[in-house]
């Protein structure tokens, strides 16, 4: 079951590295929120499947939770900024 998991998790980083790309190059401001915000999410389940590899998955929950709760807030001011200062739509 381990070698599962620790499949999953190459594959999710793998995954990753293709939301960077994303997050680094995106065509517009929106395209690069999107892509961190999915490598937040994918980080997330990322630390879950280490504690199931790690058989400590209590652990992992607690600093899982609170990687998506200050994923999530960054994720809502840097929106809020971009929507008040240099607006979503508008590409410098």
């Amino acid at each position: 079951m381990d070698n599962i998991f620790l499949y999953c998790s190459l594959y999710l980083a793998f995954l990753m590295l293709l939301s960077l790309y994303r997050g680094v190059f995106g065509p517009t401001v929106v395209d690069r929120m999107i892509g961190v915000n999915a490598i937040g999410s994918k980080t997330t389940v990322l630390l879950i499947l280490i504690g199931l590899l790690y058989h400590r998955v209590d652990m992992f929950v607690d600093i899982a939770l609170a990687y998506a709760m200050l994923n999530f807030v960054a994720v809502l001011a840097a929106s809020r900024y971009f929507q008040k200062r240099k607006g979503l739509h508008d590409e410098v």
